[in-house]
């Protein structure tokens, strides 16, 4: 009996998990809906911006990772602090913070404008608006794949004459390439999915969340599934696939 009662309480909550999956398949009007052309730059928009800022998380933030999972101080306390800040912030209140740091009225929007470089509502503001979503949820999960390797490894291999460059890339960084991979695939999801900063700082040109926003606005829910259809596909996949891949290799 109680067997049974848990299988029944799995299978409600898989239910319950699956429920999303079975509304894109039997909501809206999928006739009478097509993707517009403000959707395709939408979808152009989040799938550049997104390259690009995977990119910049990837070199920018391994190094950080890297020093939170090897340096026990309290500088690394106050920086994994900095980290964390962004991440755990309402993310329309972190837009308007970054609005009033970075905006055009602001010291730092002049100077950057003065540079050539607009910071809100252009295709820097998106990159920036995606950087603050993705970086720090990279940082502290590639910190966790990378705390999780000995340093006695890569401290044998410095014994051999490897630099700590050297070390890093043909010793540690193999050995937490699972972890790695699962932290770039988060990044890739909430630098796609993000809403709340993109809306106050990047309205223009609208991303993928700003655009099915627009879209249920103005044309109501049965015409935005070809775009929630691509947005899921964009988003889904990879992070699935690492997560299973990285457990079948165990």
């Amino acid at each position: 009996m109680l067997a049974r009662a848990r299988q029944g309480l799995l299978g409600l909550v898989l239910a319950f998990l699956a429920a999303p999956l079975v509304g894109l398949c039997m909501g809206g009007n999928w006739r009478a809906a097509v993707l517009t052309p403000g959707d395709l730059a939408a979808i152009a928009t989040s799938l550049l911006g997104g390259a690009v800022a995977l990119l910049v998380v990837a070199l920018a933030g391994t190094p950080l990772a890297l020093y939170l999972a090897r340096t026990h101080t309290r500088l690394a306390l106050a920086a994994e602090a900095l980290v964390l800040a962004p991440m755990l912030m309402p993310t329309l209140a972190l837009g308007i913070l970054l609005a009033t740091l970075y905006g055009p009225a602001a010291p730092l929007g002049r100077l950057f404008a003065r540079l050539g470089i607009v910071l809100t509502n252009s295709p820097a503001a998106f990159l920036l608006a995606t950087l603050y979503a993705a970086l720090p949820v990279y940082v502290l999960a590639a910190r966790a794949a990378l705390a999780e390797v000995p340093q006695d490894y890569a401290q044998l291999a410095r014994t051999l004459g490897d630099s700590p460059a050297r070390a890093f890339f043909r010793v540690t960084l193999p050995l937490a390439r699972r972890g790695l991979a699962a932290a770039l695939a988060l990044a890739w999801v909430r630098a796609l999915g993000e809403f709340g900063i993109v809306l106050i700082i990047a309205y223009f040109p609208a991303g993928m969340p700003v655009r099915l926003w627009i879209d249920v606005q103005d044309l109501g829910l049965q015409a935005v599934f070809p775009l929630v259809a691509v947005f899921l596909a964009a988003t889904l996949p990879l992070p699935l696939w690492i997560s299973l891949w990285a457990r079948v290799a165990r």
